[in-house]
């Protein structure tokens, strides 16, 4: 149903996405509502197609993107808005005209940060991302009870998936005396199952890797210390060419490697790290981290040797991963955005 309630041309519209039907809410450029309809999922491009060019607010969820795309091949200027920020505009109880009306309102906001809209090729890599994430989750889950049921019959074994692929054989030929024979084709099974999961991921993780060698922004990412296939496809996949942000330390703000601030007054306050944004990423970059704190003797062959001699011994380990995953994301941000390779300071410029 569409209600016109003013001849001023539609400036902005909010629209509230669902599966099979989407809910409009057109604003004039007073303010005013002009437009209020609830259209079918087929029925959106013909709608707005012949309206004149307009601002255009999503919620950033599940197909967005998609429409997004649809809607910027039309000329539309089109901005996809995180759900925490659409949230304080919404008035009264909930329901889908009133979310697209706290669209339409909060996309108007001239500070308000839009989520960029992802390409085909960047959703392809996500997705390649987010199985191989679950499929290393329930690996993880296999091995543990694998752990679990072993322990129960008094069987330790040693830390790490490598201590336990390599007695696992062992244990289950030669302590039969504490084990059932039920509970070892049990065990079999599950390890059937990890190898299984190990063969999947092995697959995703080569996919990754020949689409992050084809790209060149992965491939500068690369030649940063500490970043790795993984990780430079992961970002890639997540910011796309950087532009989204002003500055690294935006970028390091929105994946949570900065301290959380509870300031009010002239009292700074600063407490763990925020762990906001891209949680894999932000783990990653960590992970990137604290495999270059094992290596103390490359330190001096990287821009950022100077600061870690003068932190290691005054920081925490932790801290000090934290605080170097923050400058990687800086320096990866840079190298994204400039379109430049990494460019490291030698020992000959060390003390």
């Amino acid at each position: 149903m569409t209600h016109h309630t003013a001849a001023e041309p539609i400036a902005t519209i909010g629209i509230d996405l669902g599966k099979n039907t989407f809910h409009l809410i057109g604003m004039d450029a007073r303010g005013s509502i002009v437009l209020r309809r609830k259209i079918a999922r087929g029925q959106l491009l013909s709608c707005l197609a012949n309206l004149p060019v307009c601002l255009i607010g999503l919620e950033a969820c599940a197909g967005a993107h998609h429409v997004g795309r649809q809607l910027a091949a039309l000329g539309h200027d089109v901005r996809l808005l995180p759900a925490q920020y659409v949230k304080p505009f919404l008035k009264g109880h909930k329901n889908d005209y009133r979310d697209a009306e706290a669209i339409a309102e909060a996309v108007q906001r001239p500070t308000m940060r839009p989520v960029p809209l992802k390409t085909a090729e960047q959703l392809d890599l996500q997705a390649l991302h987010r199985v191989r994430q679950r499929l290393i989750g329930q690996r993880t889950a296999v091995i543990n009870q694998i752990r679990g049921f072993l322990l129960e019959c008094g069987v330790p074994v040693r830390q790490g998936p490598a201590g336990l692929r390599e007695a696992l054989p062992v244990i289950l030929t030669q302590r039969t005396d504490v084990l059932s024979l039920r509970l070892i084709h049990l065990i079999e099974d599950l390890a059937d199952d990890w190898r299984r999961l190990d063969a999947r991921i092995d697959t995703l993780t080569w996919d990754i890797t020949a689409l992050a060698r084809q790209d060149a922004s992965c491939r500068r990412l690369m030649g940063i210390p500490g970043v790795g296939v993984i990780t430079a496809s992961a970002m890639v996949a997540a910011i796309g060419t950087g532009a989204a942000f002003a500055k690294g330390r935006d970028f390091a703000a929105w994946l949570g490697l900065v301290p959380k601030q509870i300031s009010t007054g002239d009292r700074t306050i600063l407490g763990g790290l925020s762990k906001r944004g891209n949680r894999h990423l932000r783990t990653l970059f960590v992970g990137g981290a604290q495999a270059l704190l094992q290596r103390p003797h490359h330190w001096k062959g990287h821009r950022f040797g100077r600061w870690l001699l003068a932190a290691a011994p005054r920081l925490h380990r932790n801290v000090l991963a934290a605080a170097l995953a923050n400058k990687l994301a800086r320096m990866a941000w840079s190298v994204l955005y400039r379109e430049r390779g990494y460019e490291a300071e030698f020992a000959t410029r060390m003390p």
